[in-house]
């Protein structure tokens, strides 16, 4: 089938796929409102009026340097200059704030293709997933095409996939273990990017490329299982032998360092991330028997994403603007420096058209709202119905 993704001036980039089931979406074409229209007029209006890109600024290419200098300059002190093993363990914790922050603000940004109006800027900065122990492909699959495109459809999307430990949609199979996922999930957060590194990208890679999933031309099997091995070489010798073999530093210590990296980084994403589409406010619906979507795209990125604490400074400036994803779903292709600026047209427009705008003011209340959703979601279904 064929999927879209928004472009400027209500244009669509379509790329052959296969979804995750035999239903093809089809989200509705009917908006007599003229709602995204009148809102891409007003965004296209506010960056002529202004004479800015909408790519990355100076901000951005600050906010680069700083993030690299905290992921990496903590790895190469803990290489050369012996350090109380508390200071050691205080080392990796920046470590993995740095490699998330590198994430949400650099790699995101980029393989979005906004970071830059270069493509081969947008090629490097989006390749430094592969330092976080990700791959560019899979990631691209998942997150521009089935997260993007089909936002909370359970079947679809695959950030509402956990397999059986959580629930997070009402539509999933419920089991017994599912009434204590509100307490045991936060634990299991921390795991995203190990998860990342040891199987996740193997079996994305195997099922990405049976079903013919790309963003942009499909890339050639061997070519992508290359790249895939040589970069996991690449890093855990990075990260693990080189430091094992070469350095005067216990193995165990290495391990043990390199456990609370990844788990700090993948607690910082996977929160981040749960923030802004598995909550109480965020819709989950599902198409009917022929595929059909009650909304238009831009109008259903409006009922299944939040924002969050975004009148908080150290938020949108360490989260890329995650907290604005309402902003981001809509505009995917303009960098996250821009949205607190034009997070006041989307805000009005919406509003303007009898649509929803979802924001929860402060992080603290999105957190409540997120782990209030769990539990409900690990609620028998037979019981509550």
């Amino acid at each position: 089938m064929r999927i879209f993704t928004f472009l400027k001036k209500e244009t669509f980039c379509f790329t052959n796929i296969s979804t995750m089931d035999q239903t093809q979406i089809k989200f509705s074409r009917v908006d007599s409102a003229k709602f995204f229209r009148t809102l891409n007029k007003r965004v296209n209006s506010y960056f002529k009026d202004n004479q800015i890109k909408r790519t990355g600024n100076w901000k951005l290419h600050l906010k680069t340097v700083v993030m690299f200098s905290i992921y990496l300059t903590p790895y190469f002190l803990l290489l050369t200059l012996n350090f109380p093993t508390w200071a050691q363990l205080l080392l990796t914790i920046v470590m993995g704030i740095g490699m998330a922050g590198i994430g949400m603000n650099v790699m995101h940004d980029a393989n979005h293709g906004s970071y830059s109006s270069k493509k081969w800027i947008n090629k490097i900065m989006g390749s430094s997933i592969y330092i976080l122990a990700g791959n560019v492909y899979n990631w691209q699959v998942q997150h521009n095409v089935l997260h993007h495109t089909y936002t909370n459809i359970h079947g679809h999307d695959e950030d509402l996939e956990a397999g059986r430990v959580l629930r997070f949609s009402k539509h999933a199979k419920w089991h017994k273990l599912h009434k204590f996922q509100h307490y045991y999930s936060i634990f299991l957060y921390g795991l995203l990017t190990f998860n990342w590194a040891i199987t996740t990208d193997f079996k994305q890679t195997r099922n990405y490329l049976k079903r013919k999933l790309s963003f942009g031309k499909f890339p050639k099997p061997s070519v992508q299982w290359s790249i895939l091995v040589i970069t996991k070489i690449i890093y855990f010798s990075i990260w693990l032998v080189i430091p094992i073999l070469f350095f005067d530093i216990a193995w165990w210590k290495i391990l043990i360092g390199f456990f609370i990296m990844h788990y700090v980084a993948g607690l910082i994403l996977s929160v981040i991330f749960q923030l802004a589409h598995v909550v109480e406010e965020a819709n989950m619906p599902l198409p009917d028997e022929s595929g059909n979507m009650k909304n238009t795209w831009a109008i259903h990125q409006l009922f299944t994403t939040v924002n969050f604490g975004t009148t908080n400074k150290v938020m949108n400036w360490f989260t890329g603007g995650l907290n604005h994803q309402v902003e981001h779903h809509i505009f995917p292709n303009i960098s996250h420096v821009h949205y607190t600026k034009i997070s006041k047209i989307v805000r009005e427009t919406a509003l303007e058209f009898n649509l929803p705008y979802n924001e929860y003011k402060t992080t603290r209340k999105a957190l409540i709202a997120h782990f209030k959703h769990l539990k409900e979601m690990g609620m028998n279904p037979a019981l509550t119905a």
